[in-house]
């Protein structure tokens, strides 16, 4: 591999990992999907916010 292709290949790990976010998942058809929800659960870091994850998720299926 060429020297800047490994360069391009950190420069942009770099930037999507900045763009992780670190707040909350967003309470929406995707993240509230059996995909979604496995993937949002575990970046909760106290039960309160989690629990309130999952009822928002679930009053917005009642809609």
């Amino acid at each position: 591999m060429s020297s800047k292709y490994i360069v391009f290949i950190i420069a942009l790990s770099t930037v999507l990992i900045s763009c992780g976010g670190g707040g909350a998942p967003e309470v929406n058809s995707t993240n509230c999907s059996g995909a979604g929800m496995q993937a949002a659960l575990p970046t909760f870091d106290n039960e309160a916010a989690r629990q309130a994850f999952i009822d928002n998720c679930e009053a917005m299926a009642k809609k």
